[in-house]
C-alpha cells in the first residue's frame, strides 16, 4: 500500500465512512492517477478540469456517476492533502432528478412469486416489508430480528445511525420458514462462498436477486432494491401513513427528501383539486367545430 493510499484510508476510516464508500473512493482516485500516469499528488487543477470533461464526454458516464468520482477526488485533495483551494475546481455536474417509475402492489406480488427459491423470496420480502437499503439487508443479522417486540433493528445504517422497523406477521412467518430451512447462525443472508456462513452476502447479490426476479416476472420496469424501497414508501403514504413516520422508517435526515413521495403517490395526486374545475365554462358541446390552420 502506498503512503498516499494509506493516508486517504486512515482519513476515511476515522470519519467512519462505510466499507463500500471507502472501496469506491480509493478506486476512483486510483483511476484518476492511472489516467495521467502520475501520482495524484503531482496532478493539478487543469488535470482535474480535463478529467471531469473526460468522464462526461468520452466515457459517457451519467452525471450521477461523475458526482461520485468528484466526491472521491474532493475528499482526497481537500481532506487528505488539505488543499482546500481545490474544492472550487471540482464542481458537481448538474443532474436531472427523475421520479422513479414505482411498482404497483400487483407488480410487487408478481416479483416475489417469481423468486428463484426460498432464499430469494425471503430477501425480496425483507426488502419490500421493511424498505431497507440493499446494504442494510445484506448486513442484517439473526439477532436483529426481535419477534417478541415485532421489530427489526437496523444497526449502523446510512450515516452510522440505528433505527427500528415494524416487523409484520406475514414477514415473520416467511423468516421463520426460511430459518428452519437454512439455519443461518449469524447473518440472515450468509454468503455461499464461505463454508462457516459467518460472512454476509454482498449488496451486489441483493441487486442481482431483484434483476433476475424481474425477468422471470416479465416486468418491464427496471427493478432495483432502491425501486422496491421507493415503492414501499409510496404504498405506505397511500394507505395513510404520515410523512414524518415514513421519514423515520426510511432513515432520512431531511423531511424534504421524504416529501418527494407525495409526487409518486397516485392517491395524493388524485386528491388534488385542480382549479380548472372551478371555472364557470359553457359546455364543450357549444364550441363550434372550426379549425383554421395557423399561418407560417
Amino acid at each position: 500500500m502506498t503512503h498516499l493510499r494509506k493516508m486517504m484510508l486512515e482519513e476515511l476510516e476515522r470519519r467512519n465512512y462505510t466499507a463500500g464508500t471507502i472501496r469506491h473512493y480509493l478506486r476512483f482516485v486510483e483511476q484518476f492517477a492511472r489516467h495521467f500516469g502520475k501520482s495524484p499528488e503531482k496532478l493539478g487543477l487543469e488535470h482535474l478540469r480535463s478529467y471531469q470533461a473526460y468522464l462526461l464526454q468520452q466515457r459517457k458516464l451519467d452525471p450521477g456517476s461523475v458526482e461520485n468520482h468528484i466526491s472521491a477526488l474532493r475528499f482526497f485533495f481537500v481532506r487528505t492533502l488539505n488543499r482546500h483551494e481545490f474544492r472550487q475546481f471540482l464542481p458537481f455536474p448538474k443532474t436531472r432528478r427523475k421520479l422513479p417509475n414505482i411498482l404497483s402492489q400487483e407488480e410487487v406480488a408478481r416479483l416475489i412469486e417469481a423468486s428463484g427459491g426460498l432464499f430469494e423470496r425471503t430477501l425480496l420480502m425483507v426488502l419490500y416489508g421493511t424498505g431497507m437499503r440493499r446494504a442494510e439487508v445484506a448486513r442484517l443479522k439473526i439477532a436483529d430480528v426481535d419477534s417478541q417486540r415485532m421489530v427489526l433493528h437496523v444497526v449502523n445504517g446510512k450515516g452510522g445511525k440505528d433505527r427500528d422497523l415494524p416487523l409484520s406477521p406475514t414477514l415473520l412467518e416467511t423468516l421463520r420458514a426460511y430459518w428452519r430451512w437454512l439455519r443461518p447462525r449469524t447473518y440472515l443472508f450468509p454468503s455461499r462462498m464461505h463454508r462457516d456462513r459467518e460472512q454476509p452476502i454482498t449488496d451486489k447479490i441483493v441487486w442481482r436477486v431483484c434483476a433476475e426476479a424481474r425477468k422471470r416476472a416479465g416486468i418491464q420496469k427496471k427493478v432495483s432494491p432502491h425501486l422496491i424501497r421507493h415503492s414501499w414508501a409510496t404504498h405506505l403514504l397511500e394507505t395513510g401513513t404520515d410523512l414524518r413516520t415514513i421519514q423515520l422508517l426510511l432513515g432520512h435526515e431531511d423531511l424534504e427528501v421524504t416529501a418527494r413521495y407525495l409526487h409518486l403517490s397516485q392517491q395524493h395526486l388524485q386528491q388534488v383539486v385542480n382549479p380548472i374545475e372551478e371555472l364557470n365554462l359553457s359546455s364543450v358541446d357549444q364550441s363550434p367545430r372550426l379549425y383554421h390552420r395557423p399561418r407560417p
